[in-house]
């Protein structure tokens, strides 16, 4: 085919080897080696114009990929280096739910161990493996209700909760709360949700699990109470001191003050389906400090570091709170779909988020005391291909390795700094 190139797009199409120029006409060979030369450079124009999308998409997925293929001229700022490179999986015996918040870390320094837990259906997969990732051992934790031995109700979460004196292993299900020694071997408490003698159009589940001070476990409910537990430094009286009734919608996720700072005055924040935020202060009565909204848009999951809140949300946002003020600090379009789960590493100010859109992304949090402000710095981008993550967690107190889990998905992955 010959491509007859035409200055001017208005003019009348004239036949080959007739073409209009200001002087008149120019036919015969002439015009034929203008037809062949202009459709030559017209070729060399798409293909050059294809080269450039092509060069511009590639460098655009390297970016977002963290910069695995960098060249070395590249313009990517040095804080996007890579700076984790994938580990070996670890293996569980059955796939992950899509629920939020949906793996738990601890880690075993003496025993150079970390543990791992992942809820599928009615079923907590429990991994234990050496910090090289070669060796590690499987234990499964079914639904229980009191003293029945299985139950076919859905497990919500399942969370390690670290006291001074003790490690307790807490799930979460549509009938009740389980509580156990840290390596799952005994069940040391149980505790019944309330149901209602008639079926109902709203759920009724246990959701949010978080160890707040030295003796407390706090757990949250769909009605939107918190059950806060008091828990003795061994054995298995453990009771029930005390009931909040702030929130209105069921609870998504509680966060205790993970830095270990004692000049912090909040200890305790809970999020529910509405976005709500409600901050305390822990104690023999726990004490409402403030109450944060959330404009009808779900939290997901939450943290708190250093007296600030850091939330995580439906419409792929994370938000930075001033906990007992509730003052703005930031507000960050993290992710393209909802945030699943947020961590922080508490030593680094490292800050994790994960969401549906298959990306995993890693923040660096700071203080300014002058100004009494909080900055947030993206550090790191990894997308895990075709997975809806559901669990993102730091292996470590200084972010030196995470861990993520996907729905449907058979393996825990990790990350290892590179």
């Amino acid at each position: 085919m010959v491509v007859r190139p035409c200055l001017n797009t208005n003019r009348q199409k004239y036949p080959l080897y007739l073409y209009p120029t200001l002087n008149g006409l120019i036919t015969g060979e002439t015009a034929y080696v203008i037809s062949i030369l202009g459709a030559f450079l017209f070729s060399i124009c798409t293909e050059t114009k294809r080269i450039n999308r092509r060069t511009h998409l590639s460098f655009r997925l390297e970016r977002e990929r963290g910069g695995e293929k960098r060249r070395k001229n590249s313009p990517l700022p040095p804080k996007m280096a890579k700076m984790y490179h994938k580990e070996k999986s670890i293996p569980i015996k059955s796939s992950a739910s899509a629920l939020y918040n949906n793996l738990s870390v601890l880690r075993i320094a003496p025993r150079c161990l970390t543990y791992f837990t992942v809820v599928h259906a009615n079923v907590v997969n429990m991994v234990s493996a050496s910090w090289d990732g070669l060796n590690y051992s499987h234990r499964q934790l079914q639904s229980k209700e009191g003293n029945v031995a299985t139950s076919s109700s859905l497990i919500m979460q399942a969370a390690w909760c670290v006291l001074p004196s003790r490690d307790l292993l807490v799930l979460t299900s549509q009938k009740g709360i389980q509580m156990y020694e840290s390596d799952g071997s005994i069940m040391v408490y149980w505790h019944a949700l309330d149901t209602p003698e008639t079926p109902t159009a709203k759920a009724v589940f246990a959701r949010g699990i978080a160890a707040v001070r030295e003796k407390y476990i706090c757990v949250g409910v769909s009605s939107g109470s918190v059950l806060v537990f008091d828990v003795p430094s061994k054995g298995s009286n453990i009771t029930l001191s005390e009931v909040l009734e702030e929130h209105k919608e069921a609870i998504t996720d509680m966060a205790s003050e993970c830095s270990g700072s004692l000049e912090c005055i909040a200890d305790l924040v809970s999020a529910d389906d509405s976005g709500l935020l409600c901050v305390w202060k822990s104690g023999d009565d726990f004490q409402l400090l403030n109450k944060i909204p959330g404009f009808d848009t779900s939290c997901s999951s939450v943290k708190l570091w250093k007296g600030t809140v850091i939330a995580g949300y439906g419409t792929g946002q994370i938000r930075l709170y001033e906990a007992v003020t509730g003052i703005l600090h930031a507000e960050v379009n993290a992710h393209a779909r909802w945030i699943y789960s947020l961590d922080i590493a508490p030593f680094t100010g490292l800050l994790l988020s994960a969401a549906e859109d298959s990306w995993v992304r890693v923040w660096h949090l700071s203080l300014t005391p002058e100004t009494n402000s909080v900055e947030i710095e993206h550090m790191y981008n990894e997308c895990v291909t075709d997975t809806q993550i559901c669990g993102a967690k730091f292996c470590d107190g200084d972010g030196y390795a995470f861990a993520v889990t996907g729905y449907d998905l058979s393996e825990i992955i990790r990350y290892t700094q590179a």
